[in-house]
């Protein structure tokens, strides 16, 4: 039997390990949102004053093909971020989370999901650069995403209620879904990341009230 690494008894559960190896244990979802490895290479790059993520080996390339189509076939509905790095089927409905800080910094002043929505493509604007950050959400995840970009996400989606994140990171994903009153289930295969989603999952969810 599958033994959660975490279970928040609310509907928040952390399995560690493969998600090749745990999807197949798992049942159906209503939503699919993640944020895979897809080979940006992170180990060679700053992250403004931050020495360069040498052990980050997990983002030297994209999963495979098939692993995403193994997740996305968990679920109805998908918003994959990085989508646009995978051979997906076309879509119209992609959303685009812009940085604002075109001209700031030399990252990419925006980043795209990839959905099977249906609906029409979607701007959400949040600001996610060092010091010029409008609320200081702590980073403990290389490539994190702001809690009120996932909180979005699933506003788009109200009618689901179990989500799935193959590649929680940090825990982003299962934190909104807490905050949304949403079932999750979350799967890391790094157990120190494992071990930072759960904490953060057992802070008082009135610590993040005003990230919405």
């Amino acid at each position: 039997m599958l033994e959660p690494y975490y279970d928040d008894g609310g509907g928040r559960v952390i399995y560690h390990g493969d998600c090749a190896d745990i999807l197949p244990e798992l049942g159906r979802f209503d939503l699919l949102l993640t944020d895979p490895p897809y080979g940006i290479g992170l180990a060679k790059m700053r992250m403004g004053n931050q020495t360069s993520h040498k052990t980050a080996t997990w983002d030297e390339q994209a999963i495979p093909e098939s692993l995403l189509a193994a997740a996305k076939g968990t679920s109805e509905k998908a918003i994959i971020w990085g989508g646009n790095y995978y051979s997906n089927e076309p879509s119209g409905s992609w959303l685009v989370w812009d940085k604002e800080t075109a001209g700031v910094t030399s990252f990419a002043d925006a980043e795209l999901a990839w959905t099977n929505l249906g609906k029409a493509t979607r701007l959400f604007r949040h600001l996610w650069s060092g010091p010029y950050m409008k609320v200081k959400e702590h980073r403990v995840h290389p490539t994190q995403k702001p809690l009120p970009l996932m909180r979005w996400c699933l506003s788009l989606v109200p009618d689901a209620k179990t989500i799935l994140d193959p590649f929680m990171g940090s825990g982003t994903t299962l934190l909104a879904a807490k905050l949304e009153g949403r079932s999750a289930v979350g799967i890391e295969i790094d157990e120190a990341y494992c071990e930072i989603a759960a904490n953060r999952l057992r802070q008082n969810v009135f610590d993040f009230k005003d990230q919405a």
